[in-house]
């Protein structure tokens, strides 16, 4: 094995003085390299559709899809209209801001039907024919008009909890769009022009307030959630990573090349990104927020050993050959480590992990070149000295201080750390899922919080059923009909549940009206051909754009159930959808079974998906990277041991989670494969210098270990701390996954610190138990050599 780190200390060394004497092409080429690179970040764009957060294979996508080209697309804008004082909306000004709202809504691009109470298409018998109209059809009217128009839309299910709230003070105006999907632009384009409706009605009708939710606005909300963390949080953290590296290297020049690392590092990344097509999303876009405090990590390394050695009298250029050649194995290591991590997001169920994990890896990628390559030419221009110190410092006591405590005691030590992080693993079971789509998004965003407005008043999750009828026409059979209606009832009755939207409910409207509005005749038709007659009479009567195409497929062979829930957790609507199922296969004909679909559908199941998936990847990424660490040791048995520190901080990562939060979503599935190639930098360092101790310097067990904390400890210290800064960040973004993926990856960060500080080194020494010397002699540690 000596000889094997030999040989990689001399390829290192001859590499770097190579580059040291040619100083003007390694800066073009990196320079060169960087630009072509970058050159297509510029065609990156934020993607406005929901959808991307679903692979083409995902089978509630393809339902989904599938259940969209039968009916009308449920792309919309949403406005909800509230009153600011007492009373309800159904006076003359209130409705007249409604209806202006409704003809308004008609204007947005690629609208293709606007819903609200002052056109719903009111049905009344007027001796033997069928009237249909709209429910305000008279403005300027009597008091009572408008009261017996509230008690109409009161008693219409399809109208309660969806147009009008039970209070009668808060109404909704829903707009049905279809999108080209031609233009990343449509979205915004539909969104803004909703916007500037809102606010025209609030400045028209100063006594009612109105918001914006539905489909499109959530389209529109992850790109502007995107942009915005590209907006803020890159150039904070750009900031962050300055501030932190000028204080703890207090010198100007390592600050400035290392600055020049992580922005040719981000632009490598970030333009592969572009060649590859990528759409970005609020997840992609925390890329450069990682690539900058990862690739920070090998030039303080570099930079720290630099500095040991200056002190000890190296002269600079010699350090800087020195420094590469302790460093340039360790660093191998960590960044192909990472890499495997974050390649391992390729296993997630949702295409903008891939993108994250893609685009991140490439920028580690390019750290790991410009670190040995660009970062040692910028450092031997630039100048830098440091005064030459006799004893060491302060810092390195420190360390050699936490190494004779943990040799000392390595028996408690081990029992102690294995004892509490066993408790806390304990928790991992009482985590619950819960995803709701609404939540993804700080309250400070507009979409979150007008959306808090629609759930109290209505509901905005909708969950979608196409129930197929026997043949063509056969959604107009009693016994079709009769079997939606004791649907409709079974789903009323469901906890949580707002509204539900049949053609069942239209059918028994039509029978009471066409027997002359007798409320005794308010059910479903008892033959097939009334039936079909009266839908027939009905759709004939209808406006342009408010036809039953949403409802009834063309051969009128399905038709259409929607349920809408208010608040609910995943767990709440797994089990409706369980209980749903079994429901059907209890009261349904088989021709009649069918399975549920919308967003929420596919929200609630993208988790499962996305845990099990990564429970794949991070295994295979575990594997791999212990496997890397036997061939980089040349150690089986550390190879293996590795295993302990990288794995135990994930494990104990999700069981202090489920006892400071309790839940998590989808995008927390991904946090062990990123954390595992983030905290594995650590295991690598320390076991790389405590290898190198025990076989070049021949030194016993504990002096190794001692050696190890000297030569690494405070480097680790200092990366845990900008790495937990950097994703703290993160923290501040509007977009709640990016926020748990910061803040579960800060837990990893410092659960692998402790554990490699504490477990890993109290193993190495039960390990060789019988080998350990009672020595404490540390002057036998050489902090610049190996």
């Amino acid at each position: 094995m000596k000889n094997y780190f030999l040989k990689i200390d001399s390829y290192s060394e001859k590499f770097t003085e190579i580059l040291l004497r040619n100083k003007l092409l390694t800066i073009t080429l990196s320079i060169f390299f960087s630009l072509i690179c970058g050159y297509s970040a510029q065609n990156l764009k934020f993607s406005t559709n929901y959808r991307v957060f679903f692979s083409d294979s995902n089978p509630e996508l393809q339902a989904f899809e599938s259940f969209q080209s039968t009916y009308t697309k449920n792309d919309n804008v949403l406005f909800v209209v509230k009153k600011k004082d007492s009373g309800s909306i159904f006076n003359n000004s209130d409705l007249s801001a409604i209806k202006e709202l409704t003809e308004q809504a008609w204007q947005i691009p690629y609208v293709i039907r606007v819903d609200s109470v002052t056109n719903f298409q009111h049905t009344s018998a007027i001796e033997d024919d069928l009237v249909v109209e709209d429910l305000i059809n008279e403005m300027d009217a009597e008091e009572t008009y408008y009261q017996s128009r509230l008690k109409i839309a009161l008693e219409e299910p399809l109208l309660l909890n969806q147009s009008i709230s039970k209070d009668g003070k808060v109404s909704a105006v829903n707009a049905v769009l279809q999108f080209a999907e031609k233009d990343l632009m449509e979205v915004p384009q539909a969104v803004n022009f909703a916007l500037d409706i809102e606010r025209k009605i609030e400045a028209d009708y100063p006594n009612l307030e109105v918001y914006v939710s539905g489909v499109a606005a959530l389209n529109n909300a992850f790109a502007e959630a995107g942009m915005k963390d590209a907006g803020t949080i890159t150039p904070i953290m750009f900031l962050v990573i300055f501030a932190l590296v000028w204080l703890i290297i207090r010198a100007w020049s390592p600050t400035i090349a290392v600055l020049i690392l992580i922005i040719l590092s981000t632009m490598v990344g970030m333009g592969i990104g572009g060649y590859a097509g990528i759409e970005l999303t609020p997840i992609s876009m925390a890329a450069p927020t990682v690539i900058l405090t990862l690739a920070v990590a090998d030039a303080i390394h570099i930079y720290i050993t630099l500095k040991r050695l200056m002190q000890e009298g190296m002269v600079k250029q010699k350090a800087i050959v020195e420094s590469l050649k302790i460093n340039f194995l360790p660093v191998t290591i960590t960044s192909a480590t990472t890499i495997v991590g974050f390649l391992a997001l390729n296993f997630s169920d949702s295409p903008p992990y891939w993108h994250l994990g893609n685009i991140t890896a490439v920028g580690i990628g390019a750290a790991w070149l410009f670190s040995i390559t660009l970062l040692p030419v910028i450092m031997s221009l630039l100048p830098y000295s440091t005064k030459v110190v006799s004893e060491k410092e302060k810092t390195q006591s420190i360390m050699l201080k936490l190494a004779n405590f943990v040799i000392d005691n390595h028996k408690k030590v081990f029992i102690g750390t294995s004892v509490i992080t066993l408790i806390i693993i304990c928790f991992i079971p009482t985590i619950k899922f819960d995803d709701q789509w609404v939540e993804y998004f700080d309250e400070s965003v507009k979409f979150r919080s007008d959306s808090d407005v629609v759930l109290d008043n209505f509901g905005v999750y909708p969950i979608e059923y196409s129930i197929p009828a026997k043949s063509e026409g056969g959604i107009s059979e009693p016994e079709y009909l009769q079997n939606i209606e004791k649907f409709i009832i079974y789903l009323r009755g469901v906890k949580n549940v707002e509204h539900v939207y049949s053609v069942s409910d239209i059918m028994k409207r039509l029978n009471k009206n066409m027997h002359g509005d007798d409320q005794n005749f308010y059910k479903i038709p008892e033959e097939r051909d009334l039936s079909a007659q009266y839908l027939l009479l009905y759709e004939l009567s209808l406006p342009y754009g408010l036809d039953l195409n949403d409802r009834i497929n063309i051969d009128k062979s399905a038709s259409r159930v929607t349920v809408t829930f208010g608040r609910l957790t995943t767990a709440e609507l797994k089990n409706f959808l369980v209980q749903t199922e079994n429901w059907m296969q209890e009261n349904f004909p088989n021709y009649m079974q069918t399975k549920p679909t919308g967003a929420s559908v596919m929200f609630t199941y993208i988790t499962e998906r996305n845990i099990s998936s990564m429970i794949t990847g991070t295994m295979i990424a575990i594997f791999a990277i212990a496997l890397m660490m036997i061939v980089a040791l040349r150690s089986l048995k550390l190879g293996l041991l590795s295993l302990i520190p990288n794995g135990l901080p994930i494990l104990t990562t999700f069981g202090a989670w489920a006892i400071l939060v309790g839940d998590i979503g989808f995008s927390v599935a991904t946090v062990a494969s990123i954390s595992l190639g983030i905290v594995v930098d650590d295991t690598v360092h320390f076991l790389s210098k405590y290898v190198r101790a025990r076989e070049d310097r021949q030194l016993s067990v504990e002096d190794s270990i001692r050696y190890a904390f000297d030569n690494v400890g405070m480097a680790i210290v200092i990366n845990t701390f900008i790495l937990a800064v950097g994703f703290g960040v993160l923290t501040s973004s509007t977009f709640k996954l990016n926020v748990d993926m910061g803040l579960m990856t800060i837990l990893a960060i410092v659960f692998a610190l402790i554990l490699d500080f504490l477990l890993l080194p109290a193993i190495l020494l039960f390990k060789n138990d019988f080998a350990v010397s009672n020595s404490k002699n540390v002057n036998t540690v050489h902090p610049a050599t190996s």
